[in-house]
């Protein structure tokens, strides 16, 4: 198991990641609360991951804090809840968010979230409120800091659209959240972190 990367970030591509460590390349998928707080392509970083092993692929996701990487795990062990949904859940909403939901049964929020019905909704709610007691409370703190560094290149639209297109919008509504939230120079990470802002339940 691959508990932990330092290294290089090589590219960033949300939800895809390239870390150079020693050498080697590693390929991995984090949520946008972790692409808020990475540092500029070149420099060095530290991150939690978890390895998924399918049959067709092994997938490694990181996580800026621990406390990412172990709401994550749990949502995983929530019937039906896979790992791009639960990557979906923590680009839709941090930690305390989520929080609040399960403890006030938010169906209707959880469900504007991509991927997630009703019905799922109702089975996060229930099968995460003792997970969620159970989680050191570094896992339900804090909001996420936007230290996005975005140059505002030509392509930060397309590449906006294409990275919630990745979290399981669908493309049109994905390219309706960027348009209403692009502004002249705004990176793709500001403009993720934007039109996911918006479109989070408020309250």
């Amino acid at each position: 198991m691959i508990g932990r990367l330092r290294g290089e970030i090589v590219a960033k591509r949300p939800p895809h990641l390239l870390v150079d460590v020693n050498g080697v390349g590693y390929e991995l998928e984090a949520p946008m609360s972790t692409f808020y707080d990475l540092p500029a392509v070149g420099a060095a970083v530290l991150l939690h991951t978890h390895l998924v092993i399918r049959e067709d692929a092994h997938v490694l996701y990181g996580f800026a804090r621990e406390a990412e990487r172990a709401l994550f795990r749990a949502l995983l062990r929530v019937s039906g809840v896979g790992p791009k949904m639960a990557l979906a859940i923590l680009s839709g909403m941090n930690a305390d968010e989520f929080s609040r939901c399960v403890q006030r049964d938010d169906t209707a929020a959880l469900s504007r979230l991509p991927g997630i019905g009703k019905k799922t909704a109702e089975r996060l709610i229930i099968e995460m409120r003792d997970r969620l007691a159970r989680l050191d409370d570094d896992a339900l703190a804090g909001a996420v800091r936007a230290r996005a560094a975005g140059a505002g290149a030509p392509s930060a639209v397309e590449d906006a659209v294409s990275a919630l297109v990745a979290l399981g919008y669908k493309a049109p509504e994905a390219s309706r959240m960027v348009r209403a939230v692009a502004a002249d120079g705004l990176g793709s990470e500001d403009l993720i972190r934007a039109a996911l802002k918006a479109a989070a339940p408020q309250g």
